[in-house]
């Protein structure tokens, strides 16, 4: 007999013999359930922490950074050197022919949160006077904009609904000095993270730093990108970075990301583990119930390979319904559900991809917990059919 034939009818007695084992295959499908329902319910925080993160990220909006910054935060820009980059090449201009350069200044503040009191620390960004120019997802919801020189702040409303003193008409004390809340705003696509915006200006001045931390710039295309980077490097009083929004809001997020995924793959690497383990036992048993069985093939010609063949795939046949009713929960219980992990709110997606990886994630599974059994399977001397007979 060949392999293809020996295979097919060792498939064929493993399926067939499926009902007499119930108890082994509900062990095996509910141990590879709860593993890659718990796995992709985790994984689908990062998912849903990166589309957010990246819902109102544009090709055509580039940020300028202090050389050897590595992040907003360690950038520092004279105000001398930021008075040149309007005059730079492929910046679009608004309806006012002003081109859409936007300086800003982050300072951090501490706020509580209305339900637990708890002091959460985010950033105070000043702004220029191009701000809905070139952010214009930001839409006020209530009260107006802040207005240049004085103390005044607008609030994401993700700021006014979980933390005290931003609702509008609120004042807040920053440096010794009153602020007034005037407007509150949504920001689209990224609206569960707290953003509060005040006069650039005005800022600097409180708290006595006369340096932006970045310098916005909207393109006339994303083609323009190489165009402006030529020019910075052209001028060596710019001593300047450029970098695509897109690849700033991910190095931002990688720390969080990293995060998310170091616990998700703990949590699920033991879930797996246990659930391999109880699959190979269970492969163990049907082995050992089925030593007679296998030894009397073995004495009629079948050959080893195609034995352990069949149990591998006899393991992976188990495994793809538990990975399919996994991610079958993980998507019912858990998307689109919203999760605040990190001081910012986003909701949990359970993508196509996510689920390919906990189908493959479960065949794995089935492969590892398979192969000892199958090996042993096919080790089963013929001596124990002779002895039985």
């Amino acid at each position: 007999m060949n392999f293809v034939r020996q295979l097919g009818a060792l498939l064929r007695m493993n399926l067939l013999g499926l009902p007499q084992r119930l108890g082994l295959v509900c062990t095996t499908v509910i141990g590879v359930t709860c593993a890659v329902g718990v796995l992709l319910s985790m994984l689908a925080m990062g998912v849903g922490a990166r589309q957010q993160a990246m819902g109102n990220v544009r090709p055509d909006r580039v940020t300028l950074l202090s050389v050897g910054a590595l992040g907003t935060a360690q950038s520092n820009i004279p105000k001398n050197m930021a008075v040149l980059i309007p005059d730079l090449p492929g910046i679009r201009r608004n309806a006012k022919g002003e081109p859409i350069v936007l300086a800003q200044a982050s300072v951090f503040m501490t706020a509580r949160r209305k339900l637990s009191g708890k002091p959460v620390g985010f950033p105070i960004v000043g702004s220029g006077p191009r701000l809905t120019d070139y952010t214009p997802e930001l839409v006020l919801t209530a009260g107006r904009m802040f207005r240049p020189g004085l103390r005044e702040l607008i609030a994401s409303n993700y700021c006014a609904e979980q933390y005290q003193q931003f609702e509008v008409g609120d004042t807040r004390t920053i440096q010794g000095r009153d602020w007034r809340v005037v407007g509150t705003f949504d920001l689209g696509r990224t609206g569960g993270s707290c953003v509060v915006y005040a006069d650039l200006d005005t800022v600097l001045s409180a708290f006595g730093r006369d340096s932006y931390n970045q310098i916005n710039v909207m393109l006339q295309s994303p083609s323009s990108f190489t165009q402006l980077v030529d020019a910075i490097r052209a001028n060596p009083v710019l001593r300047l970075e450029a970098r695509h929004e897109a690849d700033l809001v991910a190095q931002n997020m990688q720390q969080v990301n990293g995060i998310l995924n170091f616990v998700s793959y703990f949590i699920g690497a033991i879930l797996a583990v246990a659930a391999t383990i109880g699959a190979a036992n269970s492969l163990y048993a049907v082995v050992d119930s089925r030593r007679r069985e296998l030894a009397m093939l073995r004495a009629v010609g079948f050959n080893g390979l195609p034995i352990v063949v069949s149990i591998l795939c006899e393991a992976i046949i188990l495994a793809l319904p538990g990975a399919l009713i996994g991610a079958g929960l993980a998507w019912l219980l858990f998307n689109g559900r919203a999760a605040n992990p990190f001081g910012f709110q986003f909701h949990l997606v359970i993508s196509l991809s996510l689920t390919l990886l906990g189908v493959a994630w479960a065949l794995c599974m089935g492969l590892i917990g398979g192969l000892l059994p199958a090996l042993r399977a096919a080790r089963v001397p013929v001596t124990v059919a002779l002895r039985a007979t």
